[in-house]
């Protein structure tokens, strides 16, 4: 019986050492892996997707697509940004049907700069803030600044501004086309001298030569030119308020003195001007020296202007 009992146990320890031994893990949850998801090599994606890897983030894939994070949360209806799983399939384009904005870069500013090529030392001109193509001024005599623009607009009757330094070129429109030649109309007759202007000669030298209004191959002359002596004294010829002190191709150093809303008159070739802008002056006050600036020889070259337009002096100063 004992024999027995002693083969039975040994044939059982033998049984139990022909298998291996159980293993003996840590106890932890299992891992849940979806379908598709797993931790094996991923399908590649489809055009338009994008499939997450290990280390990825909805920044990082939007940045490196063109998309914003926003832009993935709504192309994908994900619920929480801030979270994706290795293996998911994520949208990184539009869908059809979803129009991109993009924002519209502003106009690069339009430069002219004139026929050629702009001299040292100008600035080309860019467009204004009104929406015009400014352009520098061409042909004629005088170079494009503020004091030239101030003195044109003196001698066509208007206000002249005080110039400042370092201001910016007043703008100025594009010269209109030529307009067709039309026939000489007849010249208007000079205003009566009824205006309430009592005027004088402004020197006592005699008309050298006279106005003109040019055409038919005539040069104009807009005013008349008086002979004088250097240092001679030049009278106002009525009494105003000097509109314009300052000098212009053409007219070497002039100055202006408006006399009521219509009429101004001009005296250039001055060698010294003894009154300033918007001094008053009475009729025959002494404003000026005869001179020769910007003229072949000492004279005064007097105009007066109504409404803009150069008239006949002799038509309007009294009877020598």
């Amino acid at each position: 019986m004992w024999r027995v009992l002693s083969l039975t146990t040994v044939l059982a320890l033998a049984g139990c050492g022909s298998r291996p031994p159980v293993p003996v893990v840590e106890g932890r949850a299992p891992v849940v892996v979806e379908a598709g998801r797993g931790s094996g090599a991923a399908a590649p994606a489809r055009a338009g997707y994008y499939v997450v890897k290990k280390g990825d983030n909805l920044y990082r894939i939007a940045l490196a697509h063109g998309a914003t994070t926003h832009d993935l949360v709504t192309w994908n209806n994900l619920s929480d940004e801030t979270r994706v799983e290795v293996g998911q399939e994520l949208r990184v384009t539009p869908p059809e049907g979803v129009v991109e904005v993009k924002p519209i870069e502003a106009p690069a500013p339009i430069v002219v700069v004139g026929d050629g090529a702009s001299p040292a030392g100008r600035s080309p001109v860019t467009a204004g803030a009104a929406g015009g193509v400014v352009r520098e001024p061409k042909g004629g005599k005088v170079a494009y600044s503020d004091t030239a623009l101030a003195q044109a607009r003196a001698m066509d009757g208007m206000q002249s501004p005080k110039p400042a330094e370092h201001a910016a070129p007043v703008p100025t429109p594009a010269a209109p086309a030529p307009a067709p030649a039309a026939a000489p109309s007849p010249a208007p007759a000079a205003p009566a001298a009824t205006d309430g202007i009592d005027w004088t000669w402004p020197v006592a030298g005699s008309v050298m030569r006279g106005f003109v209004e040019g055409g038919n191959g005539k040069e104009a002359n807009r005013g008349i030119d008086l002979a004088g002596r250097k240092g001679e004294p030049i009278h106002a010829a009525a009494a105003g308020k000097v509109s314009f002190v300052g000098t212009l191709r053409g007219y070497g150093d002039f100055l202006v003195v408006r006399h009521n809303a219509d009429y101004i008159s001009v005296y250039a070739h001055t060698s010294k001007i003894l009154v300033k802008r918007d001094q008053s002056v009475t009729k025959g006050q002494k404003i000026a020296e005869v001179g020769s600036s910007d003229a072949d020889q000492a004279k005064l070259h007097f105009e007066i202007r109504h409404k803009s337009e150069p008239v006949d002096p002799v038509k309007l100063l009294p009877p020598r």
